[in-house]
């Protein structure tokens, strides 16, 4: 068999443009794309992830994860675009509980984000956690009938559990899907405890962070000694959150260590970069 080739030119008609998909969080700011303008070349933030991305969410348990995915799935929904949630983890009525009470948080119309939403529960359904191609299948109808424009999978880590040996394969299958169906998509992945924090490692190894076209790791900090109260200026006991994203082969982007919160709400405030939160 021959494989296909392209001359460069061949492939412009090809090329997805550069915007950004608002994620409902500071996030949309912190990538950016490179103009000329008059005075050179000029910084322009993204307005969000790249469009067609297919982001790579990581982080060890109660780092946001879920949150910032819920906060995507709100913002793109109540803007009229069609978001398709795999949830892997939490049975459908609990994300319908967590996505109200978001909306609500946000200020959005949850009668124009049930509407936009489409769920497929995986959580209690062994042939869709257990067959890739089952679920692919099933995502596939989904995105083709309801026109999704976006996809969430929370967590792609819990369709390999047990089978790490083949996370690499099973990532690689979503990942060509998400691609094929032009779908700008986040990825939820748990990362071991016992992994370096500030990496993007998650079960499996490597297997989501290589293959996908960036990640963005969640972290948090545990205030518990004289040091890091004098540090960070927060009490004994208290919790530091951060968020840095690792890389993205779509578009430039603020590489730094910032400091988020997450409110009473469940929303999620990103604050500052590090280094200006510990100067303040």
């Amino acid at each position: 068999m021959v494989g296909e080739y392209y001359t460069l030119a061949e492939l412009e008609g090809k090329a997805p443009k550069l915007f950004g998909i608002p994620t409902g969080t500071k996030l949309d700011e912190l990538f950016y794309k490179i103009e000329k303008g008059e005075q050179g070349y000029e910084r322009k933030p993204l307005g969000g992830i790249p469009y067609l991305a297919v982001m790579n969410i990581t982080g060890i348990p109660d780092t946001g994860k879920s949150i910032l995915a819920e906060q995507f799935a709100v913002a793109q929904a109540s803007a009229g675009y069609r978001v398709l949630y795999v949830t892997v983890e939490s049975p459908a009525n609990f994300l319908y509980t967590a996505l109200k009470q978001k909306s609500e948080a946000l200020g959005a119309d949850f009668a124009t984000v049930e509407k936009n939403i489409v769920v497929i529960d995986a959580s209690d359904n062994e042939e869709l956690r257990e067959n890739p191609r089952a679920l692919l299948d099933t995502m596939a109808y989904a995105i083709k009938e309801k026109k999704i424009t976006n996809v969430i999978i929370d967590s792609i880590t819990g369709l390999y559990e047990h089978k790490e040996v083949a996370a690499r394969q099973i990532v690689r299958q979503f990942f060509n899907f998400l691609k094929k169906w032009h779908q700008t998509a986040l990825l939820v992945s748990q990362k071991r405890s016992a992994q370096a924090s500030e990496s993007a490692e998650a079960a499996g190894g490597l297997a989501v962070a290589h293959i996908v076209d960036g990640t963005i790791v969640l972290d948090k900090k545990i205030i518990e000694t004289r040091w890091d109260v004098s540090l960070y200026h927060l009490p004994l006991g208290s919790v530091l959150r951060t968020l840095r994203i690792d890389g993205c082969r779509l578009a430039p982007h603020d590489s730094r260590t910032w400091v988020f919160d997450i409110s009473d709400l469940g929303v999620i405030d990103i604050i500052a970069p590090l280094e200006e939160y510990i100067k303040k």
